[in-house]
C-alpha cells in the first residue's frame, strides 16, 4: 500500500477534507470581506424594494404601476449587460464593482430625498431605480466573475452554498425589518437611508480585500461586437449552460408572485405592513432553511433531476398560493417557493461557473445576470400587467401553471439536463 495515499498533503486526500467541511469557504479572510459586506447591501436593497413596493401602492393602487418597477430597472439591466460583462473581463472586477456600488449608494439616497417629501413624485422614483437598474448591471458580472479569484476551485461550490444562503438571510431579514420600519416610522425614508449605507459598507469591504489585480487571467486584446457577443456564443454552445439558465429565466417569468404581494397583503389578505414585510421575507426564509440543510447534506447525485423537479415545485408552490385565503397558508407557500429556489439558485450558478473558463466569466455571467433580469424584473412587469387585466388571482395561478409548462418542455427537449450527475465530480472543479 502506497503510504502517502491518505497524506492530508495528497490534492486528493486534501480535496476530499474541503468537501467534507461545510465551513471551509468561511476560513478565507477575502471570502469573508466580500461575502459580508455583499450581504449587508443585499439587506438594504431588499429593504429597499419592499419600500419601493408599498409606497408606489399606497400611492397610485395600481398593479401596473408596481409591475414598471420592473420595467424601469431591467432597461438598463438588459441594454448594458454585453458592455458590463466586456468591462468584468478587461478592467479589475474589485474596481469595477466598488464603482457600480458607489451607484447604488446614489440611487438609494435618491430615494429618501424623495421619501422625505413626501413620496409623491412616482417619476423621480422611476428615476433613482433606474439608476439602481445601471448599478445592478455592472455589478452582477462583475461580482460573479470576482468570487471564483476569492476561493480555491476545491471550495468554491462551498463558496457558492455560502453566498447563497447568505443572501437569502438577507433576503428573509430585509422585508420583514422594512416592513416593521415603515409601520414604526409612518413612512420609508429610514429604510432608504439603510439601504444607502449598506451599500457604502460594501465598498469599504471591497476596499479592504488583498490588494492585487483581479483582472481576468487572459485579458481581452480588443473591443469589438464579436468579443461583447462571444457570452451568448458560448451559452448557445454549451447546451447543459443554456438549459439551465432558460428553465430558470421561463419559470421565474411566468412564476414570480414577488411583485404582487403589496396586493395580497393590503387588498387580499388584509395584513398591512408588517403583514406585508412577512409575506415578501417567506421566500428567503424557505431559502436559509435549505440551505443549511444542503450545506450539511453531501453532494446532490443528481443534479439535473434536482434542477428540474425543484422548479417544478416552485410552480406548484405559486399556484397554491395564488388562491389561498390564509395567512399562514400564503407564508407556506411561500416558504416552499423560497426553498424549491434555492436547490435552483446554486446548482445553476455552480454550472454557470464550473463550465466557464476565467477568460469568459464577466461576459457569461452578463448573459446569465441577463436571463435572471429578464425572469425577476420583466416578471414583475408581466404581473402587474396581467392583475391590471384579469385581476391578482389569475395573474399568480396562470404564472404558476407557465412554470410547470416550462419545466415540462426543458425536461422534454435537454436529455443532458436530465442525465447531469454530480456538481463536484466535473473535470473543471476537480
Amino acid at each position: 500500500m502506497d503510504s502517502t495515499a491518505n497524506s492530508p498533503d495528497d490534492p486528493a486526500s486534501q480535496s476530499q477534507i474541503e468537501k467534507r467541511d461545510a465551513y471551509a469557504a468561511l476560513r478565507i479572510r477575502d471570502f469573508r470581506l466580500f461575502l459580508s459586506g455583499h450581504l449587508l447591501s443585499v439587506l438594504g436593497v431588499q429593504m429597499q424594494t419592499t419600500a419601493v413596493g408599498w409606497q408606489l401602492y399606497e400611492k397610485t393602487n395600481s398593479e401596473l404601476a408596481l409591475g414598471m418597477v420592473g420595467l424601469v430597472q431591467i432597461i438598463p439591466m438588459l441594454g448594458l449587460a454585453l458592455p458590463a460583462g466586456h468591462v468584468a473581463d478587461r478592467f479589475d472586477r474589485r474596481k469595477t464593482l466598488m464603482t457600480a456600488t458607489t451607484l447604488a449608494v446614489v440611487a438609494a439616497f435618491g430615494l429618501a430625498v424623495v421619501a422625505m417629501t413626501g413620496g409623491a413624485n412616482v417619476l423621480l422614483i422611476y428615476a433613482c431605480l433606474f439608476l439602481s437598474g445601471l448599478a445592478r448591471a455592472f455589478q452582477g458580472p462583475a461580482r460573479s466573475a470576482l468570487m471564483p479569484q476569492l476561493v480555491p476551485h476545491q471550495t468554491f461550490n462551498n463558496a457558492v452554498s455560502w453566498n447563497v444562503s447568505g443572501f437569502e438571510l438577507s433576503s428573509m431579514i430585509g422585508p420583514a425589518l422594512a416592513g416593521w420600519l415603515i409601520y414604526l416610522f409612518g413612512g420609508a425614508t429610514f429604510v432608504y437611508v439603510f439601504a444607502g449605507f449598506g451599500s457604502v459598507v460594501y465598498f469599504v469591504m471591497l476596499a479592504t480585500l488583498t490588494r492585487r489585480s483581479y483582472a481576468a487571467e487572459l485579458k481581452i486584446s480588443q473591443t469589438n461586437l464579436k468579443t461583447l457577443a462571444a457570452g451568448f456564443k458560448y451559452v448557445w454552445k454549451t447546451k447543459l449552460l443554456f438549459a439551465g439558465m432558460s428553465l430558470d429565466m421561463f419559470a421565474v417569468l411566468f412564476g414570480g408572485a414577488v411583485a404582487l404581494l403589496p396586493v395580497y397583503a393590503k387588498d387580499i389578505l388584509h395584513v398591512g405592513p408588517a403583514g406585508f414585510g412577512a409575506l415578501q421575507a417567506a421566500p428567503s426564509f424557505g431559502a436559509v432553511t435549505m440551505a443549511l440543510i444542503t450545506a450539511h447534506m453531501p453532494p446532490l447525485k443528481k443534479a439535473g433531476r434536482a434542477l428540474l423537479w425543484a422548479v417544478g415545485g416552485f410552480g406548484l408552490a405559486t399556484i397554491v398560493f395564488g388562491f389561498s385565503r390564509n395567512f399562514w397558508l400564503s407564508l407556506a407557500m411561500l416558504f416552499l417557493t423560497g426553498a424549491f429556489d434555492n436547490i435552483s439558485v446554486v446548482i445553476r450558478h455552480t454550472l454557470a461557473t464550473i463550465l466557464t473558463p476565467d477568460e469568459m466569466r464577466g461576459r457569461v455571467s452578463a448573459v446569465n445576470g441577463m436571463f435572471i433580469s429578464a425572469s425577476n424584473e420583466l416578471g414583475r412587469f408581466e404581473s402587474g400587467s396581467v392583475a391590471a387585466l384579469f385581476g391578482p388571482v389569475f395573474s399568480v395561478v396562470s404564472g404558476g401553471v407557465g412554470a410547470l409548462i416550462v419545466v415540462a418542455t426543458v425536461a422534454f427537449s435537454s436529455p443532458q439536463l436530465r442525465r447531469f450527475g454530480r456538481l463536484d465530480n466535473h473535470p473543471k472543479i476537480l
